[in-house]
């Protein structure tokens, strides 16, 4: 029987993590009454990469990729960075951060989905089964959430879809390219990817005002980038080099539970009874596509591409 690599260390960085990332969405509502949207994630993208950085000279980690696996990591943070930040925080101009977080993190429907084509795995009946129930929970969100405005927030709303689709295909591909030993280099790279392609989205798009550096927008980007960026992305790709991309994500339905608390707390966020049956499908979904048989099996990384 292998170990299990829940030590109470994991335990303990994973709950720093669910609460990074749960805050993330709240906290990305703040700083958007100062910054567009495209500005607030280059900021949060280049803050988090120097602090990552930083990070990884501190624990000795840096020369464990060749050059094919440094150009991967770059490329690989385009969906990881660029399209995954890009699309939240626009989405979440429109809609409050608990909807946001709970569309985001439908991320492991959809690596269950592209892990028959991309990882070569069959997905049985359990795993069919809890794929369709998020999928109805999804259904359920947006059609209740967008009856009163219905060309306003569906668009969001398939805006933070596809930021989830974004993350889950760049998560599959990040864990089989790169082992255990090489994800904690291979982060810093895929940020420093996915800051660049930021950076060129905001400075070619149509012009925006410069950022208004007050109080809370300085607070915001320091819990999204050095927090929530630089530190959980370290414990994310930590833990991903010992979990299956599945297991792992199963475990990450929490992050919107503690969104939406703090989303009830700070923005007297409420659902519709349908929505919270949505939620809940949703939550379930998570959970038991991650734990359904077959969720622990070893995935061969990736030969480097020539």
């Amino acid at each position: 029987m292998r170990p299990s690599p829940w030590s109470w260390t994991s335990r303990l960085l994973f709950l720093v993590l669910i609460t990074a990332w749960g805050f993330n969405f709240l906290f990305v509502r703040v700083g958007l009454t100062d910054a567009s949207p495209l500005w607030l994630a280059f900021l949060r993208a280049a803050i988090g990469t120097a602090t990552a950085a930083v990070l990884l000279s501190g624990l000795g980690g840096w020369g464990r990729l060749d050059a094919r696996g440094r150009r991967d990591a770059l490329v690989l943070g385009l969906p990881n960075t660029t399209a995954f930040y890009g699309l939240v925080f626009v989405s979440i101009q429109a809609i409050l951060p608990g909807i946001s977080a709970v569309l985001v993190y439908t991320f492991p429907l959809w690596v269950a989905l592209l892990s028959p084509a991309l990882l070569g795995h069959r997905m049985g009946q359990r795993h069919w089964g809890f794929v369709g129930a998020g999928f109805l929970g999804i259904a359920l969100i947006s059609l209740i959430g967008s009856t009163a405005t219905l060309g306003v927030s569906l668009v969001p709303m398939a805006e933070s879809l596809a930021a989830a689709v974004a993350w889950g295909v760049g998560t599959v591909l990040f864990q089989r390219r790169f082992s255990r030993a090489e994800m904690l280099e291979a982060n810093v790279y895929q940020l420093i990817g996915g800051t660049a392609g930021l950076a060129v989205l905001t400075l070619l798009w149509v012009p925006v005002p410069l950022p208004t550096f007050t109080p809370a927008l300085d607070v915001s980007l320091i819990w999204l980038g050095v927090l929530g960026t630089a530190l959980a992305y370290s414990i994310w790709f930590d833990l991903l080099g010992r979990t299956r991309a599945a297991t792992l994500s199963a475990y990450a339905f929490l992050v919107p539970v503690v969104a939406m608390i703090g989303s009830a707390i700070f923005f007297q966020e409420t659902l519709a009874p349908l929505q919270l049956v949505g939620v809940a499908l949703v939550l379930v979904s998570i959970y038991g596509i991650g734990r359904a048989p077959g969720a622990g099996e070893p995935i061969p990384p990736l030969a480097p591409a020539e």
